[in-house]
């Protein structure tokens, strides 16, 4: 079967030109190519923006917040609908296990609820008689076209964070979707026609770093929000804002669970291979390092080597509990952390390289992997791994967990395990890191509060989605209005004063 052709869905349709460049796309649990992705060029994303553009002037920024929030309702219900078809697209490109997709949806679809109280959400404020015969009163409008570049581990809900927000606002979006697994974008972005969005107002273009690259550079793109590593985000927000556009820019992790001796073990451990394995640890918000206050570091590490023991790792479609990592590439860059690991000195507990796999073909897999006695300075400790590695760091006290997690240079999401409320209450006071779970593995926010981190995590001062996401797609503005009247004739020269 030879791979099927993806390409740009430009104004609700296909996109039916040449592209000068492809890029192959994967099915990550056969290691078979499965789709051949075209490629933008700058002129072709140029074209894009200008119809975008040219939609939103026409049509969309005038439309009535009860029109949207009609299309909006629409949209959450065609989601809704086809969420097992997105699903499927999903694993099948990312690899992903098909019940952890239909989460990610489902996450995605919750923003979409929320985006349906738009009319609410962009209630302005008014206050009459400031002065003798003055109101003054705030808007928010949109602000034009807007651009969202995301990433390859949450293919549909990534970009649910953004664009149902973006458009309940009264926006026209762009979106570039990771070349690595771009159906599920595509497949979301006719959900929007069919809800009856005007033409030109959502828009899809598939590419590498030529897209992006015409998207922070373009006058008519007024806004950039971005998920991806922290090297990149810092590129995008530093480029992007050097031209102009506000920017959101969330950025890597290196997220840290806080075991204290009181808390549960059984339960703590069952949360460090639910945080740590889940999606092949491919997920911002995934646990990589697992603190363990002594004394508990032995018992709590034997709990979770004995649930390790038990995890199936093979195709996605296969009901497993964990599938392979997105490309060959990646897969043996995790790998590679394995024997870095033990040449730092760590203790490798569990090697993710051992192992049957339930899988046809030549597929990307790595095993889960546990590593014990891990120290920062060590690469498994200090860098962002992105796959199924968790580090085991032994402290001697609650104070030297905190301190090791607010020196980390990354500041996305964290958790601390105990049954202490005056230890939790302080923690989280006191932890530099942006979301924080209290018993709570993955501390994602739900969609109504907003997602982002600190430090390395974010660039901007814009977290994603809930009322931060609904100020970042809109601009505001203050009228100060009087209507004449006669006894606002005649010439004063003085200091207008409020009587």
């Amino acid at each position: 079967m030879s791979p099927t052709r993806i390409t740009h869905l430009i104004a609700g349709a296909e996109w039916d030109g040449t592209a000068e460049r492809t890029s192959p796309v994967y099915n990550p649990a056969t290691g078979q190519q499965t789709g051949v992705l075209d490629l933008a060029s700058k002129d072709l994303v140029d074209e894009v923006v200008r119809g975008a553009k040219v939609a939103w002037e026409n049509s969309w920024q005038h439309s009535t917040l009860t029109k949207r929030t009609q299309i909006l309702f629409k949209f959450r219900e065609l989601l809704n609908e086809r969420k097992d078809e997105i699903a499927a697209l999903i694993t099948a490109e990312h690899g992903k296990v098909t019940s952890d997709a239909l989460g990610e949806v489902m996450r995605g679809l919750e923003v979409a609820e929320f985006a349906c109280g738009i009319s609410h959400l962009l209630k302005g404020g008014y206050s009459e008689n400031v002065s003798t015969g003055v109101d003054v009163f705030s808007i928010r409008q949109p602000l034009g076209v807007v651009a969202i570049i995301s990433p390859f581990n949450f293919p549909a809900m990534v970009p649910l964070w953004f664009v149902p927000i973006a458009i309940a606002c009264g926006n026209a979006v762009v979106i570039k979707p990771s070349e690595k697994d771009p159906s599920a974008v595509n497949a979301v972005a006719k959900l929007w026609e069919e809800a009856g969005l005007p033409e030109g107002v959502m828009n899809v273009v598939h590419g590498d770093k030529e897209a992006v690259d015409a998207l922070l550079t373009h006058d008519d793109v007024k806004a950039i929000s971005f998920v991806g590593s922290t090297p990149i985000a810092k590129y995008v927000y530093e480029t992007a804002t050097a031209n102009g556009k506000r920017v959101q820019a969330l950025g890597g992790a290196k997220n840290h669970m806080l075991v204290l001796p009181d808390a549960d073990l059984d339960l703590a451990a069952d949360a460090a291979i639910n945080a740590g394995f889940g999606s092949a640890g491919e997920r911002c918000m995934a646990i990589s390092a697992l603190i363990a206050v002594e004394p508990i570091a032995d018992e709590l590490i034997d709990k979770i080597k004995d649930r390790m023991s038990k995890l199936r790792t093979g195709d996605g479609t296969r009901n497993p509990d964990m599938g392979p990592l997105v490309t060959k590439v990646h897969r043996d860059k995790v790998a590679s952390y394995l024997d870095k690991g033990v040449e730092a000195g760590a203790d490798l507990l569990v090697d993710g390289r051992e192992g049957d796999i339930d899988a046809d073909g030549e597929g990307f897999f790595l095993r889960p992997t546990l590593f014990d006695k891990v120290a920062p300075g060590m690469p498994i400790y200090d860098d962002e791994i992105f796959g199924p590695v968790l580090s085991v760091v032994r402290v001697g006290s609650y104070d030297e967990g905190l301190k090791l997690i607010n020196d980390n240079p990354y500041g996305n999401g964290t958790a601390i395990f105990t049954n202490d409320g005056g230890a939790a209450r302080r923690f989280q006071n006191e932890v530099e890191v942006g979301m924080v779970g209290i018993n709570v593995p993955i501390p994602v926010p739900v969609s109504f509060f907003s997602f982002g981190g600190w430090k390395a995590s974010l660039f901007g001062d814009s977290h994603a989605y809930g009322m931060e996401g609904v100020h970042f797609y809109t601009r505001g503005k203050v009228v100060t209005s009087r209507w004449l009247d006669p006894s606002h004739a005649g010439i004063n020269l003085g200091f207008p004063q409020n009587t």
